[in-house]
């Protein structure tokens, strides 16, 4: 039976102006024609490949159109000031920070505005069914076969609050509307449900209810309750969330945890703020909900957990993994609970895996490591930092020294057991 994007006729969008800023993107040492399968969108033996961290912008108004008015106070707002600087107030009245327009050109300006609300205001296009095409041609022209995809621009914001009542509400109004929008085309737009962790009921509940709708992929926040680390805060470590990990388990549901999502990352000011800020606030904190699934007794507890780290990147897998084994074997007077089956390390091979989009040391070590099963790639369309829409390229430059059998796992087998997504037969061969 045909699937609705079959159906639907979606042809690869053309190619996009590539401005000189971006001309490195296009450097390739070649030699994919040597590999089992290719990369390049139009092979004839392509891989199989999914994007494991894309981005959905919804609309700016979505949130005070659909909130009750009981919480519209609370939400984030835009300021001008006198001087006609604008400012963006977050959640509940909370930081002021100025908001910067740069100017971009060529492919840098069209990923500014493309996959989702944005695209459709740039493009005079509806933000329904011809943003989801147009976002599905994009990737289609990328080689790609399927996305996770994951909140963008005031999507982001579902998780800066430790209000629970507002947390929640925010959360059934992304979750509805992205299943609005992704639904009809799910078997390739695979919508990630993002999960009020602060309060247990509430999280609960929510992934019974959009387990009903059909999405099949959660996202929660690196720490449970928001903001800065407090010993007094709840954590994914301690036996108060089991009956979160319960539902995810009868559920069948895999859950992720995004970089920038547990605490505002934007911590450090002044010289090398943006490097300090993208290093040690956004992607580091991201270990963190690793080393709590693997280390506290989860999975042995739910043994049928599959959970994913998005955007942390590879790189740092081999001296974490081994650097919480050392914990646990030199400091067996302190730890709590002894594990029923290996090391902390053990527990990630069996049920994790992380996302990441250029990664040469990562990908160095992958094999040595062993954990070929353990790395999902993503093109991170439509962000500057992902390799949207020159993947054929950076994947040239990254993987040659890999064996057939782990690229192949790394571009799209290792997602489609993880997300779940059906591999065509044509890939089979």
């Amino acid at each position: 039976m045909a699937t609705t994007l079959e159906r639907s006729g979606i042809a690869p969008s053309e190619p996009i102006e590539t401005n000189k800023e971006n001309l490195w993107r296009l450097s390739t040492p070649g030699g994919s024609e040597s590999w089992g399968h290719s990369p390049y969108p139009r092979a004839e033996k392509k891989y199989f490949m999914i994007s494991c961290d894309t981005h959905l912008g919804v609309p700016g108004t979505l949130f005070r159109d659909r909130i009750d008015e009981k919480f519209k106070s609370l939400l984030p707002r835009m300021e001008v000031d006198s001087d006609g600087q604008r400012w963006m107030v977050s959640m509940e009245g909370g930081r002021r920070e100025k908001l910067h327009e740069v100017p971009m050109e060529g492919e840098d300006k069209y990923r500014t505005a493309a996959g989702g609300s944005r695209a459709a205001t740039a493009l005079n296009v509806e933000v329904d069914d011809t943003a989801i095409k147009l976002r599905i041609a994009d990737q289609l022209a990328d080689g790609i076969d399927g996305e996770v995809v994951f909140p963008n621009g005031p999507g982001q914001l579902v998780f800066g609050t430790r209000n629970e009542e507002l947390t929640l509400a925010l959360s059934q109004i992304y979750n509805n509307w992205a299943w609005e929008l992704c639904g009809p085309y799910s078997s390739f737009c695979n919508p990630t449900a993002v999960i009020p962790t602060i309060n247990v009921e509430n999280a609960v509940a929510e992934i019974q209810r959009v387990a009903k709708m059909g999405y099949r992929v959660l996202t929660m926040p690196t720490k449970p309750v928001f903001g800065q680390s407090d010993v007094a805060h709840a954590n994914y470590n301690l036996p108060m969330y089991d009956p979160m990990w319960a539902a995810i388990q009868d559920c069948d549901l895999t859950f992720t945890f995004h970089v920038s999502s547990g605490r505002d990352p934007r911590t450090s000011r002044g010289n090398g703020g943006a490097v300090i800020n993208y290093l040690i606030h956004s992607l580091m904190p991201n270990i963190e909900p690793m080393a709590n699934i693997c280390a506290s007794g989860v999975i042995d507890r739910f043994p049928n957990l599959r959970f994913a780290l998005i955007e942390t990147g590879i790189g740092w897998l081999p001296w974490a993994l081994e650097a919480m084994d050392e914990a646990y074997l030199k400091h067996h007077f302190w730890v709590r609970p002894k594990l029923k089956h290996g090391l902390p390390s053990d527990y990630f091979r069996s049920n994790g895996a992380s996302t990441f989009a250029e990664d040469k040391a990562g990908l160095a070590l992958l094999e040595q490591y062993g954990l070929e099963n353990n790395a999902v790639w993503a093109n991170d369309y439509p962000h500057h930092e992902g390799t949207w829409p020159h993947s054929a390229q950076a994947i040239e430059r990254q993987m040659g020294h890999l064996k057939e059998e782990t690229r192949a796992k790394i571009l799209g087998l290792n997602a489609a057991r993880f997300f779940k997504f059906d591999v065509p037969a044509k890939y089979s061969a």
